[in-house]
């Protein structure tokens, strides 16, 4: 392990140190790397008798930060979360903290202050008539090897979002990958320093970010601002954003993601559901908004006829919880976790750990693979969109009725142009517009039958009045079909439209599995159906497809013994 100071550099074996203490306190394996600032200089500007007890080497391992309040003792605090007094019986009077002013770079309206070409960071407590009263001196370490635990999330070029407490190293994370990015990968990187938190304090960033550009922020309000103008003037492959915390920053970061930019940031929250219910940042997930069901589908879902939806294509695809330092739970697919949530469902992230040898190890794998194709991939040849119907989505199937047409040979056989014309018969318009707009497909709507390529039926007003399509069945249009005016089925037709495949999970196919033979049983019961045995699963998916026959009202038990255990449900 190398540790490297300004002005020198000095070689830790790892014999000497197995482990360290890096940013934030974090634990620092030996087969990483540490970049740290001379902490000499933070000790510099504390007055000598307050520092006479870190002056001892020993004595500053695992330093976080050091507290001076006026009229307190001043108070060192460490990774383990020790706390030492730094000066007995004489509390900190108002020339230590002039001391301490005068020796640092100015203070910015967030209150925060650096020392140059260092990571270190004070932050000011002031009375009511602005004088300085307080201070918090932060150590700050640049720390290489944190995101060997994410590096191919990194890699993907997806855009990253991490969520997490103070403390948990997001910022240093956030450092690393803006190194990583720019050094390694040789992209454009610039950096959006408001508290100049990320590359330091002074007009010369730190060596930490690599070869990433570092543009600062006068006041916090301008941070927004900044954004837009990194992107269009300095055209970057990826900006890196930290504390995302107002609904003009979130407004910013989606115009930089539809402008085909990486986005990589850090927000206020601990968990993704944390940030969806806050009415400012649900935004950078896509955003939630109410929708009205007709009477048939709240009556299939179980639930009320008023129900949330995301309002639009998140702005980040991956969420990254860090629940420790080397424990991080991600989300590698941002819609289909919302949307399960939205349906009431709970998520599955993938939790990786950093063990004690410094390996990497997935502890749960995620409800999705992360290698697999992007959403938006279209497929080679025309295949079923949705083997299998998410349970939280309820009813997201395709339904494709033909009658008088013949069902699908026809459709299938005829070449669709460049741009589809659609005809929605029955179908809310507003909604297809969205789904057009959220699915960027060459697609507008049709007034006029005539005019159409595909034909998008509601069920109900094709049974009642199929003569509306004559025209269009006899030019033997592709004809789908769908059993409620919902946004989810609305946009599950434009992805089969346009032949945008996803792969079906274990756990999409037990709940397509359990959904269907619910929808059986009520539909078939009265002629003798009174219960359906399910194929054999895990104690995981079988408590999954217990809870959809819960949800509408069915009776389920286990039968069977493993390894072909299997859910039965059956008529109340």
């Amino acid at each position: 392990m190398i540790e490297q100071n300004h002005g020198e550099l000095n070689s830790v074996s790892s014999a000497e140190k197995d482990l360290v203490t890096g940013s934030e306190g974090s634990v620092i394996r030996s087969n990483q790397l540490r970049v740290t600032d001379n902490l000499t200089q933070l000790l510099n500007v504390i007055p000598s008798s307050v520092r006479e007890i870190l002056e001892v080497p020993d004595n500053r391992e695992g330093l976080i930060e050091i507290v001076m309040d006026l009229g307190r003792l001043a108070e060192a605090r460490f990774g383990d979360g020790r706390m030492v007094t730094l000066r007995e019986n004489e509390p900190i009077s108002d020339e230590d903290i002039q001391h301490v002013v005068t020796g640092i770079g100015q203070f910015g309206k967030d209150n925060r202050a650096g020392i140059e070409r260092t990571l270190h960071r004070i932050s000011a407590i002031r009375n009511r008539q602005g004088r300085v009263i307080g201070l918090t001196l932060r150590v700050g370490r640049a720390v290489y090897g944190t995101i060997d635990i994410i590096h191919d999330v990194v890699e993907s070029g997806k855009s990253i979002l991490m969520l997490g407490r103070p403390g948990r190293g997001k910022t240093t994370k956030l450092r690393e990958v803006a190194r990583v990015l720019s050094s390694e990968f040789g992209k454009r990187v610039v950096i959006v320093d408001t508290s100049n938190e990320i590359a330091g304090d002074g007009d010369i960033p730190h060596p930490g970010i690599g070869r990433a550009r570092r543009m600062q922020v006068s006041t916090p309000e301008d941070q927004h601002g900044v954004m837009i103008e990194a992107v269009e003037n300095h055209m970057p492959e990826v900006i890196v954003i930290d504390e995302i915390g107002v609904e003009a920053e979130a407004f910013a970061a989606r115009t930089i993601a539809e402008r085909g930019v990486q986005l990589i940031g850090t927000a206020h929250g601990n968990t993704l559901e944390n940030l969806l219910m806050n009415p400012t940042l649900s935004d950078l997930v896509g955003g939630i908004q109410a929708v009205t069901l007709s009477d048939e589908e709240a009556k299939k879902r179980g639930t009320q006829k008023t129900v949330l939806e995301r309002k639009a294509p998140p702005t980040f695809d991956v969420i990254i919880e860090i629940i420790e330092v080397d424990k991080l739970a991600i989300h590698h697919d941002v819609i289909h976790t919302v949307d399960r949530l939205l349906r009431g469902g709970q998520p599955r992230p993938e939790i990786r750990i950093r063990n004690e040898h410094g390996e990497v190890e997935i502890v749960q794998k995620g409800d999705l693979d992360a290698a697999r194709p992007p959403r938006t991939e279209a497929a080679s040849a025309p295949t079923s969109l949705f083997p299998s119907r998410q349970s939280e989505r309820a009813l997201e199937q395709r339904v494709i009725e033909s009658a008088p047409a013949p069902p699908m040979a026809a459709p299938a056989a005829k070449a669709l142009p460049q741009i589809i014309r659609i005809f929605p018969y029955g179908v809310s318009r507003s909604r297809l517009e969205r789904a057009i707009r959220t699915l960027r497909v060459p697609a507008y709507i049709t007034k006029e039958v005539t005019d159409a390529d595909v034909l998008i039926s509601l069920k109900a007003n094709f049974r009642k009045e199929p003569t509306r399509l004559q025209d269009g069945i006899e030019r033997n249009l592709p004809n789908y079909v769908i059993k409620s005016n919902t946004y989810i089925q609305i946009e599950s037709v434009l992805r089969e439209i346009f032949q945008m495949t996803i792969p079906a999970s274990e756990e999409d196919i037990a709940l397509q599995e359990a959904e269907e033979a619910v929808e059986e049983i009520m539909n078939e019961g009265s002629n003798g159906l009174n219960s359906i045995e399910l194929a054999p699963q895990n104690a995981y998916l079988r408590r999954l497809q217990h809870q959809i026959a819960e949800k509408y009202r069915m009776v389920s038990d286990s039968v069977g013994v493993e390894p072909a255990r299997r859910v039965r449900i059956s008529k109340p």
